[in-house]
């Protein structure tokens, strides 16, 4: 049932699971077919067989193996992405493969660390969600984000990295001169640096219904895996930053009209001129300011939004998908019960924003924290999860070679010009040591 070189998948239009498949295989760059499944006929014509015995999702891969209701772990694992850790200690740990968390991967072990990189989901992070990223540098006609992504994780593979993927659940504990971690599967880890690069959570509307129409309606992200789903629809974004105007352009190539909701007054606050410019030129394409989605509807799948203007104006509009592209709220709940100083939203504080009074009880050393340093000596933050970052993926690549640089000085100062592994600290799991990555 399966194309060569191409996964076949087979689930309903509007199944929350067979949604997040799509997504996963999207964002990791995997090839694959979509046969919708929802009746009898349908099913029997894919499968040879009813919607009552088929067990959906099923996914096919390219060398035929077929996974049944499968959970995206199994789903890498059978594509081989996951691995055992080579060796139980390394010079260096990164949390969040992201673009800060590549970039970092890919400096490290390029200038010969023993580098590890833990990611609990897929490679990318919200990056690997843009369905086109036009200003990075060296792309003139743009690149889509999942496939920058993986270029980036080929690079890191190839210098040497190692990267864990779909590891969840992770206890842990993050000290001075080391760091370590638990996996659910059994596996351990230890560090003698380690950079955290979680970056950011999609942020939610906080509307009753949202979690029932996940997957059926309401869809986080630019939707790169709905787009051709939209094909004569009149769809929704939500969000009046890069990632919003970027998924209305994409949208716009299939969908019969796409409305942006923005809260504010106008895009040119938070959208770059390009993009905006562009926004008001695409005739599919209509801006609604000062509004915001205050009620969805519908049964099993998203039927209609309500709509509310900043005079308290309502109206009702019929549509099957809305992406939200709001923003985000840090990754950093595994910082709950580390010494790690957060500021009021939660993102880490590093370096210079790290005031005596945050250091007071938490910093051992006589220097003050680098530049990239949290309040925890040879941990550092790089990307979109530190406090005062700039939210561009640029700018996350950059720190996280910044942020190996500091490593470098970090291991030179503590452990001699070589830079020799240093010892962590023993593996301790009380209930205030764990965390979650």
């Amino acid at each position: 049932m399966s194309a060569k070189g191409l996964a076949q998948l087979y689930g309903g239009r509007h199944d929350r699971v067979t949604y997040e498949i799509r997504d996963f295989l999207t964002r990791t760059v995997v090839e694959y077919e979509w046969t919708p499944v929802d009746s009898d006929a349908e099913c029997f014509d894919a499968l040879g067989t009813t919607l009552a015995h088929a067990r959906l999702p099923v996914l096919v891969l390219p060398d035929g193996a077929e996974l049944v209701e499968p959970s995206l772990e199994q789903i890498a694992r059978s594509l081989g992405w996951i691995s055992e850790p080579h060796v139980s200690t390394y010079d260096l740990a990164i949390y969040g493969a992201g673009p800060a968390g590549l970039s970092a991967a890919v400096y490290a072990a390029s200038e010969g660390l023993r580098v590890v990189l833990v990611e609990r989901e897929a490679v990318g992070g919200q990056a690997g969600s843009s369905s086109l990223i036009e200003n990075y540098l060296g792309f003139p006609s743009g690149v889509r984000g999942a496939e920058l992504m993986e270029r980036a994780r080929q690079q890191a593979v190839a210098f040497g990295a190692e990267l864990l993927l779909m590891r969840r659940k992770i206890r842990g504990e993050i000290r001075q001169h080391g760091s370590r971690s638990a996996f659910s599967d059994g596996t351990q880890i230890a560090a003698t640096a380690v950079i955290a690069a979680t970056g950011v959570a999609w942020r939610r509307l906080g509307l009753d219904d949202e979690d029932r129409f996940l997957g059926a309606g309401i869809y986080y992200g630019a939707g790169t895996s709905e787009v051709l789903a939209c094909a004569g629809e009149d769809v929704f974004i939500v969000g009046g930053a890069n990632s919003a105007g970027q998924a209305a352009m994409n949208l716009a190539q299939h969908a019969a009209s796409v409305t942006l909701v923005v809260r504010g007054p106008s895009l040119s606050r938070t959208m770059s001129s390009y993009l905006a410019n562009r926004i008001e030129q695409e005739p599919r394409v209509r801006v609604l300011t000062g509004t915001r989605i205050v009620e969805l509807r519908g049964d099993e799948d998203l039927a209609s939004i309500v709509l509310e203007d900043d005079r308290g104006e309502r109206r009702e509009c019929a549509t099957g998908r809305v992406f939200v592209c709001i923003g985000g709220v840090p990754d950093t709940h595994w910082a709950t019960h580390t010494s790690i100083a957060c500021d009021p939203r939660g993102f880490l504080l590093t370096g210079p924003d790290l005031t005596p009074d945050l250091l007071d009880g938490r910093w051992t050393l006589d220097r003050a924290p680098f530049h990239l340093e949290t309040s925890v000596p040879g941990t550092f933050a790089a990307g979109d999860v530190r406090s005062g970052s700039v939210k561009r993926v640029a700018s996350a690549v950059g720190e996280g070679a910044m942020a190996v640089t500091l490593v470098h000085r970090y291991l030179s100062e503590t452990f001699g010009e070589e830079g020799t592994i240093g010892t962590p600290p023993p593996m301790l799991f009380g209930e205030a040591g764990r965390w979650a990555v």
